[in-house]
């Protein structure tokens, strides 16, 4: 089976806070910024175990949420689709397109006006790229970006977050319209790549999806698919996971997905993360893909 995310960027915890509540992970709890950092260090470390390599930069002093790489773009093939983000974290969109420039990737922009999450919100899986929409990413931008970098797009929506009368939340920081699963690597993970007649693999809650979603994923046969239940993905953030197709990292506190990934051969690593989730992010947020 060929491996997958042979190559992750990764920023650092140095900058991270929790100043402005822009997803409906944040709280009022304090943060342990130096718990944050050890976290985010043993990721690292984990991921080097795993024999993926790791280029490392600085995170961005300007922005809070610059530990997760993730939201940078979508790169393939030495090319990227640079991000746009929310207001609180819009001075990593020059600072990412400078990293990624350094690295010999070509950037390319979406159209003027759209929502695009990078790797959050778009996760590929051989030539197909699952992507969120309606909360950090537009369809429009998610069409421009497959059609980009040449993926076929299968275009989902996740729940939105409802308010006690069941509306729809509109996020008091962003303006825009809120979910606890916001990007769509909080609902659905990528194990492995296909190879030859061999599909690829992916994890998925359903319950974190749209009707119309959870059909268009159960009907999908492009891949196989290993469901995960509400309480995991939301709870202990399940899906939001590293994989090389042979070892995962992911949630110490997702017994049952782990069990899962176990059964079909996988070696499973489970950190310990607490702080960096008080961001609203986990152990996918913090690493771009780059090949």
């Amino acid at each position: 089976m060929p491996r997958i995310n042979t190559i992750v960027l990764m920023s650092d915890a140095n900058h991270f806070r929790t100043d402005q509540p822009i997803n409906p992970y944040y709280h009022q709890e304090a943060v342990d910024f130096t718990k944050a950092a050890g976290e985010h260090a043993t990721i690292h470390d984990l991921l080097i175990d795993a024999d993926i390599q790791v280029i490392t930069v600085d995170s961005p002093a300007e922005s809070q949420d610059g530990v997760y790489t993730a939201n940078w773009a979508l790169v393939r093939d030495k090319q990227a689709v640079l991000a746009r983000l929310p207001d609180a974290r819009r001075a990593e969109e020059a600072y990412a397109e400078e990293v990624l420039t350094n690295l010999g990737i070509r950037v390319v922009r979406v159209p003027e006006g759209l929502k695009f999450s990078g790797q959050g919100d778009a996760l590929a899986c051989g030539n197909y790229l699952f992507c969120g929409q309606g909360y950090r990413s537009d369809l429009e931008a998610q069409t421009f970006a497959a059609e980009t970098l040449g993926y076929e797009r299968i275009q989902l929506q996740t729940i939105p977050q409802l308010d006690s009368e069941g509306q729809p939340v509109i996020n008091a920081t962003s303006g825009w319209a809120d979910s606890f699963f916001y990007d769509i690597d909080l609902a659905l993970a990528v194990i492995k790549g296909p190879e030859g007649t061999h599909k690829g693999l992916i994890a998925y809650c359903p319950e974190a999806f749209t009707p119309d979603s959870q059909k268009l994923l159960a009907a999908f046969d492009g891949v196989d698919k290993i469901t995960v239940s509400l309480g995991e993905a939301q709870g202990a953030f399940a899906t939001n996971l590293v994989s090389t197709g042979e070892v995962v990292v992911m949630s110490a506190h997702a017994p049952e997905l782990k069990a899962e990934l176990e059964v079909h051969g996988l070696k499973v690593v489970t950190p310990e993360i607490t702080e960096l989730a008080k961001g609203g992010g986990y152990i996918r947020c913090t690493t771009l893909s780059l090949g």
